[in-house]
């Protein structure tokens, strides 16, 4: 018999695992940009807060989603459910080659560029060579430990995010020790609130990943809804405690003007130990965020080998880890081979921007349709408030495609015709497999 995945995550572990993914790096690279896109003090509050509701919206569509499916795969399994087989084998398609070994590389390239700041061991002029070795070691220790088995893989996931959420609540106790109020009027340029809006739900982004280990969650009727609600909700109260400290130390202009907001917050107190203290925050930030990608990533490919001819190398898992290993091995070398060719984040962030959001409102419209399509299936919870949260984030995701196509219309291209490509793949499987299926016994 095929070995399967056990349920061995908790309610603690199946939240730090959200909250882990979520706080990565965005809070310190984007802060200050999100507040370029408001007019006050009171608005960047306001623009964060509303990224944490929409978020929720977003959450809840999932949370019925994956505790009336508690399955390996997440999205992958409610397309296929609800629009065929193809749409679920797009989606996996997409997960595996471009949009998770990507998002590895991004948080990865962000631990590695904090981590030089702490220790390079090559001349200033090889700082990128620096950047790849430590990106990659990152991958690839973190892909080696959840190879060892799911306890090995949680254990590291809750014990950094615990440091991480540990330092987050230290800069706002630093942020009460500043003195008060230090207003700035620094120069500089106003950003359009919808790209603000773009920057702050790119920062919440990670909330949905629950779902791809749904299967591994223990009593998954219960502790997924609340999983998703409590983390969502605790990050955004950490957004909120945090972007406040920001503005407590430097005010409005010296949050929007800033180039290093925590380090410049830090400075007020400790100014000659700040900066290596936040770059140290920020190491096991990235870390924390990496852990849960690779965790959660390869349960994506899995599921899709499971049942797909064409993948089905990585539809494994191994009887005595317990893990998929193939599919972590895998896509740990995609993401250090696109760290290598890449050599940066910035590109990954955009070339990845259209798909995720694509998928994302094909996954919130999925509870409308499996409503009416399957509506015997026991559902342990309905999305409060129905269908007004599905109606709001949708409108949402829609928005950012939009924003994305518009902003880099080349880059969505590209992602676009490598999406389309999985088109001709799954039809040339699905031949082999119905063939197949006809000439059997």
């Amino acid at each position: 018999m095929q070995p399967t995945p056990k349920k061995e995550l908790s309610l603690l572990d199946s939240t730090c695992l959200i909250v882990g993914i979520i706080v990565g790096v965005g809070i310190y690279q984007m802060a200050p940009d999100i507040a370029k896109g408001t007019a006050s003090a009171w608005g960047v509050l306001g623009i964060w807060l509303a990224g944490g509701v929409l978020s929720l919206c977003g959450a809840l569509g999932y949370a019925e989603l994956a505790s009336a499916w508690p399955r390996e795969g997440g999205d992958y399994v409610y397309l296929t459910r609800a629009y065929g087989r193809w749409a679920g084998f797009l989606f996996g398609w997409i997960q595996l080659v471009i949009v998770r070994p990507g998002d590895i590389a991004v948080v990865a390239f962000a631990f590695a560029t904090y981590g030089a700041a702490l220790y390079d061991p090559l001349p200033a002029a090889e700082r990128s060579v620096t950047l790849r070795l430590y990106a990659c070691a990152a991958v690839a220790a973190l892909t080696a430990i959840n190879i060892l088995g799911v306890k090995a893989g949680k254990w590291a996931q809750n014990v950094l995010t615990i440091v991480k959420a540990l330092g987050l609540l230290a800069i706002v106790g630093v942020a009460v020790l500043a003195p008060a109020g230090r207003p700035v009027a620094e120069a500089f340029g106003p950003l359009p609130w919808s790209l603000a809006l773009i920057f702050v739900l790119f920062t919440f982004g990670g909330w949905n990943e629950m779902a791809y280990v749904a299967a591994e969650v223990r009593n998954p009727s219960r502790n997924i809804v609340r999983a998703l609600v409590l983390g969502t909700a605790a990050v955004t109260a950490l957004y909120l405690l945090v972007n406040g400290a920001f503005l407590y130390t430097l005010g409005y202009g010296g949050l929007a003007a800033s180039k290093a907001v925590a380090a410049d917050s830090i400075a007020t107190v400790f100014p000659e130990v700040g900066g290596r203290l936040i770059s140290a925050l920020v190491c096991v930030s990235a870390l924390g965020a990496v852990n849960g990608l690779v965790f959660t990533g390869a349960r994506i490919s899995y599921a899709v080998g499971a049942e797909h001819r064409a993948f089905r190398v990585v539809g494994q898992w191994h009887p005595r880890t317990g893990t998929p290993v193939r599919a972590l091995l895998l896509q740990g070398g995609i993401a250090m081979t696109l760290i290598l060719v890449l050599g940066s984040f910035v590109g990954a962030i955009l070339y990845t921007a259209a798909p995720v959001y694509l998928f994302y409102l094909a996954t919130s419209l999925a509870v409308v349709v499996l409503r009416r399509k399957e509506p015997g299936v026991e559902r342990p919870y309905r999305v409060t408030a129905y269908p007004l949260p599905i109606i709001v984030f949708s409108a949402v995701c829609a928005f950012l495609i939009y924003s994305a196509v518009d902003y880099k219309p080349w880059v969505a291209v590209g992602s676009g015709a490598i999406l389309l490509l999985g088109l001709p793949i799954y039809w040339l499987t699905s031949r082999r497999r119905d063939a197949a299926q006809e000439g059997g016994p």
